[in-house]
């Protein structure tokens, strides 16, 4: 699976904002449908409070956090899956990354054109989810003629019956606009459809795009006057969420990239606080990313460098010492470990090796999140 988030929706619903402000880097935002043709690409660092406070403790030459990749893909159109609004080069876009982040309008604007000349969040995402649904069942039908002739070759009957197996479990729910995900699988049969690379087997999460006053509402429980319409656009999104089984983030694009524009950290608690917020709503964007991702970080830590590193959850200790230098799988002997919240606890390595807290590890060793390492290998 890719290691990057596809930034998805229809136009303008403020996703070139929104990626903009994740990279502060400015995209191409317009008042009009397909003004993001080519995707943008940045790369973001991963929010984590645990990075600075070990930065704190060890008050090292650098700091270094963990990053993700983030892709702002151009507005999906109904009929896309049949090259309506250039959609065949679209959603080969949205085919290569690893997880999709659904941007979905929640405030009301009569300054800025909604491609259907009003605003539906159900009807959005039904938009959206239908297209992604018919790109793949024009995958799917390719892939089952394939392993129907197959079927002939005694060599790869067996294959090809369980390919046809798992195809016959997805198709009826891309059939009702539903996700490949939502297939009772088993562990063979997604093998063996892995090289379809359904887009809507890729793991999903709704970004609820509020204005400022939408946010107030939410801060404040639900709200009145012009945020009660942007909360209540919330909380369709947040029903169809809990049907899939998916997470909802929360953010106001306009804020967001007026947020990123601020250098100085006391300015901007100060410009959260007028909306009463305690962080931004991309921090939890970010971090929902990244695990959806499947991602989980541990860290090293000394004077010279504190820094978080990027693993896949269950990797090994031979493979999170692969990330930082290949010659430390290679030749790996034995992981120090102990947990970031012990040296929190005890304030140094010393304390926590009175403590019992300080681990040798070998090479079964499943990496958890938040453990400090410090990795010993042969060159």
């Amino acid at each position: 699976m890719a290691l990057n988030c596809g930034i998805v929706g229809l136009p303008n619903v403020g996703k070139s904002t929104i990626f903009s402000a994740l990279s502060s880097a400015p995209a191409e935002a317009a008042n009009y449908p397909f003004c993001t043709i080519n995707p943008n690409v940045g790369i973001v660092n991963v929010p984590d409070e645990r990075l600075g406070s070990l930065s704190a403790l060890f008050k090292p030459e650098r700091t270094i956090p963990a990053a993700v990749e983030f892709v702002d893909i151009a507005g999906l159109v109904k009929g896309a899956s049949k090259g309506e609004g250039l959609g065949n080069q679209f959603l080969s876009h949205i085919r290569e990354v690893g997880v999709i982040a659904q941007v979905v309008r929640c405030f009301d604007n009569p300054d800025i054109i909604h491609v259907n000349n009003k605003i539906d969040p159900a009807s959005d995402m039904e938009t959206i989810n239908i297209e992604l649904a018919l790109a793949d069942l024009d995958t799917l039908a390719k892939r089952k003629d394939r392993a129907e002739r197959t079927l002939k070759v005694p060599s790869e009957k067996k294959a090809a019956e369980t390919v046809l197996a798992a195809l016959a479990k997805i198709s009826p729910l891309l059939e009702d606009g539903k996700p490949a995900r939502a297939a009772p699988l088993s562990d063979d049969e997604k093998a063996a459809v892995y090289d379809c690379h359904f887009i809507t087997m890729k793991p999903q999460l709704y970004v609820c795009n509020l204005d400022e006053e939408g946010m107030k509402a939410l801060a404040d429980g639900g709200g009145t006057g012009d945020g009660k319409a942007g909360a209540a656009y919330m909380e369709i999104v947040k029903k169809q969420a809990a049907a899939e089984g998916t997470e909802t983030v929360a953010i106001c694009g306009k804020f967001e990239a007026e947020l990123a524009g601020i250098s100085d950290r006391e300015e901007k608690k100060a410009f959260l606080e007028e909306l009463g917020l305690k962080e931004s709503g991309l921090v939890s964007l970010i971090r929902a990313a990244y695990h959806l991702l499947g991602l989980r970080t541990f860290f090293t830590a000394g004077t010279d460098e504190c820094r978080a590193w990027t693993i896949r959850a269950g990797d090994k200790a031979p493979q999170a010492a692969g990330v930082i230098h290949t010659d430390f799988e290679k030749g790996f002997i034995k992981a120090e470990v102990y947990g970031c919240d012990d040296i929190f606890t005890y304030g140094t390595e010393a304390k926590i090796k009175e403590a019992g807290k300080y681990r040798v590890e070998g090479r079964e060793y499943i990496v958890q999140d938040g453990d400090v390492i410090f990795f010993k290998f042969n060159t």
